[in-house]
């Protein structure tokens, strides 16, 4: 059965944005500052670079086989056996990723709102949302997603512009750093924050006009990236990269420090969290879509809502596993890193392999995108 195309390039644009911003937003400043000191912004300019690059190849595969998802034309490419225990990998990290999202947000929650709320329910209600979610179709996923973009842009790109009043720019020089030796690792971890582009393996066999999906990635990671250096830089520049290593959560403590005009609203925290949750939201949806769908594909199976509620248990089990806040990142870069394997190294080699075999998908009749 064909997959039916409704998604527009518009709609893959705003899916991969609410995806990629997320839960990471609130410590991105810190892991960038800590790799680069006051080159932090660097540091965030290359790991955009390097996630744009994973970005590029999935969207360059999604258009040489506009009717297949990842783990089908991978097996094309590089057969079924190696595919499969590709598609498997695949699933496991993501799973993974899920997991540790839904954590950090549990973390954040008890720790800045509701102290006196066992950790095992804040992190078992969001992942309970997010499989509810994801039991509907791939149209109403992009629907959700155009629904709750303005709510996560518009209060963001505001406290970060409302915070520049208290910036210096001394304070974000000199722009290699003073302690450059830890950049590389830094543009790594940044890069695995931006890890929800390979949504994109799932969106591009749904899009009216697949031909186009360079537009769709060219604006998602453009707007998400860029509103991810400016939260960088205005923590840089408002706090000094001292001070940010000292900070968990730098860009929360960035919302508390900022006020409305005529004192409308003193702090902004609450209002950031509140938008910050929606982000978490659309993250950990994308996530668990993306990781059910892809074993619907692996089994070929037709009906991907039975998978929905039967990961929760796992998901929640691996969300456990660190005793701690400090443990939690120590795992979040570790995964993370590794987890460029998956999204960078690897479409890349299925892209080389697929010029060198001369592997191509059947293209379709594209239709005007309205």
């Amino acid at each position: 059965m064909e997959t039916p195309r409704e998604i527009t390039v518009l709609q893959a644009a705003i899916i991969l944005i609410s995806t990629i911003i997320g839960v990471g937003v609130l410590a991105l400043p810190r892991i960038a500052v800590l790799s680069g000191d006051t080159g932090a912004p660097l540091v965030t300019l290359l790991g955009i670079l390097l996630a744009f690059f994973g970005l590029v190849m999935i969207t360059l595969l999604g258009m040489r086989f506009p009717n297949q998802s990842l783990i089908r034309y991978s097996e094309v490419i590089l057969g079924k056996p190696m595919a499969r225990f590709g598609s498997i990998v695949i699933i496991a990290f993501f799973a993974v990723l899920t997991a540790l999202a839904s954590r950090e947000f549990g973390e954040v929650v008890i720790t800045s709102v509701l102290r006196r709320t066992p950790l095992e329910i804040t992190v078992i209600v969001m992942l309970l949302l997010a499989a509810i979610t994801t039991r509907n179709d791939i149209t109403t996923f992009a629907y959700i997603h155009h629904f709750y973009s303005p709510i996560i842009l518009a209060p963001v790109i505001l406290i970060v512009i409302l915070s520049l009043k208290n910036a210096e720019v001394i304070r974000l020089l000199p722009i290699w750093g003073n302690e450059p030796n830890g950049m590389f690792i830094g543009v790594l971890t940044v890069a695995a924050l931006f890890q929800g582009f390979f949504i994109l393996t799932m969106i591009i066999p749904s899009m009216r006009r697949p031909d186009r999906a360079m537009t769709a990635s060219i604006w998602g990671m453009t707007i998400a990236g860029g509103l991810y250096l400016i939260i960088v830089i205005a923590s840089l520049a408002v706090f000094g990269a001292e001070e940010v290593k000292l900070l968990l959560w730098p860009t929360l403590e960035l919302a508390k420090t900022t006020s409305l005009p005529a004192n409308i609203l003193e702090r902004l925290d609450a209002a950031f969290l509140a938008v910050w949750v929606t982000a978490v939201f659309t993250t950990l949806f994308s996530s668990y879509f993306l990781m059910i769908h892809a074993t619907t594909e692996l089994f070929q199976l037709r009906n991907h809502r039975m998978f929905s509620l039967f990961f929760l248990p796992f998901v929640f089990i691996i969300a456990m596993v660190p005793d701690n806040v400090l443990q939690m990142y120590e795992l979040i870069e570790i995964v993370g890193r590794f987890g460029l394997l998956i999204t960078v190294v690897y479409p890349t080699i299925l892209w080389v392999v697929a010029l060198i075999r001369k592997k191509r998908g059947k293209n379709h009749a594209t239709r005007t995108n309205r």
